[in-house]
């Protein structure tokens, strides 16, 4: 959040602003941010009244507000908001929808990607594998389960691509204490891909986000619903 960085430095551009002013009104808001707090990171100690109606009013609306943050994002760089998303970025979407839902939802996709990936920086909350390429933002609360919380980067894991899909499948899960449990069903085979792969990261501490920190209520909902115990 610090004014070096180049993210920063081209909001602040764009909203014409200074990189410096731009990191303090993320400190004020980091001040509000749950996992930040969970890490002892207080953020500043002077934010106001109205940083945090807006921390509350985006916290709890994802799926209008992100939305809305990348049409004016878009409105600000002079260009189509489609223009802000790659098709590799892009999750299955529902068919049978108009034009302009469908752009909601590749957004709104493309948004929790980026919000999760880059909460975990880039990085495997099951493995530590370090490749952009590789990685998936994963639903603890599937898509189709829970539309409030489709967008809530606290419903997002960072996740290779082999183990979202053990994941989405129920071999394995993350407790509400953020340990990694193997199911039963990998855990009895004895192949050494098996072991390579799964059993040795049963009963270890997933690679915790830097925000974001899962929701322990979708935790519970996954080991209790999901997981093939």
């Amino acid at each position: 959040m610090h004014h070096r960085n180049p993210e920063v430095i081209a909001l602040a551009h764009l909203v014409e602003r200074t990189p410096g002013s731009v990191a303090f009104k993320l400190a004020n808001f980091a001040s509000f941010d749950p996992t930040l707090r969970a890490r002892g990171i207080k953020g500043a100690a002077n934010a106001g009244r109205l940083d945090q109606k807006v921390w509350n009013e985006f916290y709890s609306n994802w799926t209008e507000l992100a939305f809305e943050s990348e049409l004016r994002l878009a409105n600000k760089k002079q260009t189509a908001v489609e223009e802000l998303i790659e098709e590799s970025e892009l999750l299955q979407f529902p068919v049978g929808r108009t034009k302009e839902q469908l752009v909601k939802v590749r957004i709104n996709q493309a948004f929790f990607r980026k919000a999760v990936i880059s909460a975990y920086n880039g990085t495997c909350c099951i493995t530590g594998l370090k490749q952009n390429e590789l990685l998936v933002a994963g639903h603890i609360r599937p898509w189709g389960v829970d539309e409030a919380n489709r967008i809530n980067p606290s419903n997002g894991i960072a996740i290779n691509y082999l183990h979202d899909r053990a994941f989405e499948n129920g071999l394995i899960t993350i407790t509400p204490d953020f340990h990694i449990r193997v199911s039963p069903i990998l855990l009895k085979q004895q192949d050494d891909t098996v072991k390579k792969y799964f059993h040795k990261y049963d009963g270890s501490l997933m690679h915790l986000p830097s925000r974001f920190l899962p929701d322990p209520q979708f935790l519970k909902y996954h080991n209790d619903e999901r997981f093939r115990a």
